[in-house]
Order: C-alpha cells, then sequence, then structure tokens
C-alpha cells in the first residue's frame, strides 16, 4: 500500500518542477535547539507569526508532533537569480517552491489523509498575520511553519536524502518536508 500510493504519487508529480526528493524515516531527523537559537536571534519574523517560533510550540513538542508520523518526504526545487546576495530577488523565488509545496501537500493527503508539512521562511498567506492579536490562524491547513521553527535543520535532511543543497552561484534551492504514514 505504502509504495503503491508513492508510487502514484510519484507519477503525478512527474508534471511539477521537482528537483530532488527523498524519503525518510522520520526518527532518523535530529531535531535541535541550537537550530532554534538562529531562528530567536537572526530572523525578524521571531514571535511574530503563527509559522514561526515560539507559536510552532517548543522543540520537544515540534519533534513529538513530527514523529507522529512514521516517514517525512523532502524535495527541492530551484529558482535562478541574477544575484543571490539580493535578498528580496531570492525571496520573490520563493511563492512558486510554496505553491509547489502546496500541491504535493494536497498530493499525499489523497493517499495517507493526515499529514503535516513543514516549508521555507515564515508563511506569508496574510499582509499580517494575526498572531499578534492573538487570534487563530485564518488558514491553518493552508500555512506551513519553516522547516528551521521545528529545530530542523535542511542540510542535515539534504545529506540524509543525498541530495544537493548548493546548486550553482545564482541557484536558490528550497526545501519543505511532507510527514505523513
Amino acid at each position: 500500500m505504502h509504495s503503491e500510493a508513492l508510487e502514484r504519487i510519484e507519477k503525478q508529480m512527474e508534471e511539477l518542477p521537482i528537483l530532488q526528493y527523498a524519503v525518510l524515516p522520520t526518527d532518523r531527523i535530529c531535531f535541535e535547539e541550537r537550530v532554534r537559537m538562529i531562528c530567536r536571534d537572526e530572523c525578524p519574523q521571531y514571535g511574530s507569526t503563527w509559522s514561526c517560533p515560539p507559536a510552532v510550540g517548543t522543540v520537544e513538542e515540534c519533534r513529538q508532533r513530527c514523529q507522529k508520523y512514521a516517514n517525512c518526504f523532502v524535495f527541492s526545487t530551484i529558482a535562478e537569480v541574477r544575484d543571490i546576495t539580493n535578498m528580496e530577488e531570492t525571496l520573490a523565488t520563493r511563492q512558486d517552491h510554496e505553491e509547489i509545496t502546496r500541491q504535493v501537500v494536497e498530493m499525499f493527503r489523497a493517499e495517507f489523509g493526515d499529514v503535516m508539512a513543514l516549508s521555507t521562511e515564515s508563511c506569508a498567506i496574510c499582509e499580517n498575520c494575526c498572531y499578534k492579536e492573538n487570534r487563530p490562524c485564518r488558514f491553518p491547513d493552508r500555512m506551513f511553519p519553516c522547516v528551521e521553527s521545528h529545530g530542523i535543520l535542511v542540510t542535515d535532511l539534504a545529506e540524509m536524502g543525498e541530495m544537493e543543497f548548493n546548486n550553482g552561484a545564482n541557484v536558490v534551492t528550497w526545501f519543505s518536508v511532507v510527514f505523513y504514514g
């Protein structure tokens, strides 16, 4: 059943510009507090959205939530930019990856039912997140928390899945993770 469902998903994904993917057992993933410290110390979104710490819970709570699922599907997409150091240009490529993530999540939901996805950066569905107003997320089924918000290093996932992290000088590589099973 599991492998047949993945085969159906792989067939559907042939239509998407996914660079690489890997299936990993969730229990191999390391959840580290030091990754969360990077969020707290360096990310301007910390404490401002439902997709970021502290709203996503402690690293331990995130680990427990992820480990409810037996497997995870890690995938990447790429986008070329003129200048990789231009954050505005780089971040503008993120929306295409997020749309692909939505499509992949729907494929997994159709086959496995309950899934959980982590993706890039902070959620940008709403112009103003209602987190600071202490109101519930407007789109919890469409909001994908950041991978790092859960204490997971994307480079570790890429290495475990034998995926390329650096794909060229002016190439942005985006990663998402879908937990299932």
